[in-house]
């Protein structure tokens, strides 16, 4: 199944094209130009798409000049951090797409514990820079990962039970509004744009480069303990019961999947765990000596290991992809029986379902102080199908559309903003911005009134009643 555009624009003015290509300092590609079909794939091999042109932007100038062409214009404007948004949010076809990656600076400040982020960087090389000086950021679970793309919806990764999700580390950004303006936005300028950013999914503007808040992160636990999957459910029984004894500085997530080795589905607990070793030996031993499993994988890792734990095969780029996601909180005996089911039956060795559980830090600050209002213990659960052959899609999809069936009513009609889908219906979407929602509708009606940034799970703009209005 191809993923498609809301939207399809009229073709764009040659000469218009040329005149922005002359403004950027980087390159404007176009179909014709050398590099374009490569500049134009995405992490999501199943979106094929086609845009009239390609701003790969130098700075933040070449964004404003890019969003004000798209905007002047009438185009379908698409914004490429990291690439990595599964419904291809990073694309479109016919319309203009302001490619980040070339904003790649890191800046890190080891005595201040903070670092400047360009844009375009992925997880994997600021945590690479962060870790020379012993430091980190909550930053997502697969390190190919864009950084700007992530924390602006959310942000939830192996770092969230201590210190939060990545927004809750965001300190200021740089962010292009639909008008063009460049603006840098903290606590104190211009606070209700960086209350928007922070989980707004990116609806109010384009990012070149982020600022966040940095903390010691030495040595950690982190592995997988694999069981057979015929004992999956009662593995999913004792992790649900396991979450809710663990403290702050200790992960666990859960996924089934096919072990690449025996070629046969396994059902794996996925630890972590952020401070003193022996007392992550401690808190982690009733996970690893359940069973017996057949392989405990739990060990002292630098943090990098750990954030590229699920790179393979979850990060590789170019796979087709097609996925369904929502919150809960309970695993409950009939959504365990759905997910083991849906294993067993899995139509590629590359899908899997994945147990996410947000707690601690992530789940203690209030819901209205950032954008990002899913504040509290649950878990993020992902049913993820991942093939290689594109004639393959329909079987596929199918697969994993009547299995979700089974699953979904046993979860919230809500999910985590970056995991939403592009078919997920405007009332999922809505409900995942949850009582946030009214006023980052007032917001948008603010910074975006024209809705130029709407491909990504949208929020509409809606213009502020009257005093004295009964509507």
């Amino acid at each position: 199944m191809a993923i498609t555009d809301t939207g399809r624009p009229g073709p764009v003015r040659d000469g218009a094209l040329t005149a922005l290509a002359a403004d950027l300092q980087g390159p404007l590609l176009r179909p014709r130009d050398d590099g374009y079909d490569a500049a134009r794939q995405v992490w999501n091999g199943n979106v094929d798409r086609r845009p009239a042109a390609i701003a790969r932007c130098r700075d933040a100038t070449d964004v404003q000049r890019a969003v004000r062409f798209a905007r002047d214009e009438g185009l379908l404007l698409s914004v490429r951090g990291g690439g990595h948004s599964a419904p291809g949010y990073g694309t479109n076809d016919g319309g203009l797409v302001v490619d980040l990656s070339l904003l790649e600076e890191i800046t890190v400040d080891a005595g201040a514990r903070t670092a400047q982020v360009g844009g375009g960087v992925l997880w994997r090389e600021l945590d690479e820079r962060t870790q020379q000086a012993g430091l980190a950021t909550t930053g997502g679970t697969v390190s190919s990962t864009g950084v700007a793309g992530l924390t602006l919806g959310g942000g939830l990764g192996w770092l969230m039970g201590t210190h939060g999700l990545s927004v809750d580390n965001l300190l200021s950004a740089e962010v292009v509004t639909a008008d063009g303006e460049l603006r840098t936005v903290d606590a104190e300028n211009e606070p209700d744009l960086f209350w928007a950013l922070r989980g707004g999914g990116g609806n109010f503007g384009v990012v070149p480069s982020l600022r966040f808040r940095l903390h010691p992160v030495p040595e950690v636990l982190g592995g997988m303990v694999v069981h057979p999957l015929d004992r999956a459910g009662e593995v999913l029984r004792f992790y649900r019961d396991f979450c809710p004894t663990l403290p702050d500085e200790a992960e666990a997530y859960c996924a089934l999947l096919t072990d690449p080795q025996a070629g046969v589905p396994v059902i794996a607990m996925l630890l972590g765990y952020n401070g003193p070793l022996d007392e992550g030996e401690r808190v982690l031993r009733p996970a690893r000596e359940f069973g017996p499993p057949l392989a405990d994988l739990v060990a002292p890792m630098p943090y990098v290991a750990r954030q590229s734990m699920l790179d393979q095969p979850n990060g590789v780029h170019g796979l087709h992809r097609y996925w369904r996601s929502a919150f809960t909180e309970q695993l409950d005996d009939g959504l365990i029986d759905a997910v083991v089911a849906a294993a067993a039956d899995f139509s590629s060795p590359l899908s899997g379902i994945l147990f996410f559980h947000v707690h601690g830090a992530a789940a203690r600050v209030p819901a209205g102080d950032t954008a990002f209002a899913a504040r509290r213990v649950q878990w993020d659960v992902d049913v993820i199908a991942q093939w290689t052959e594109a004639g393959e899609s329909g079987r596929h999809t199918d697969w994993l559309r009547s299995h979700w069936a089974a699953a979904e009513p046993h979860m919230e009609g809500s999910g985590y903003v970056n995991h939403l889908a592009t078919d997920d219906p405007p009332e999922k979407v809505r409900a995942s911005f949850g009582t946030n929602l009214d006023r980052l509708r007032l917001l948008k009606a603010r910074y975006d009134p024209g809705n130029l940034f709407r491909l990504n799970p949208n929020i509409t703009p809606v213009a502020p009643q009257p005093r004295g209005s009964s509507a």
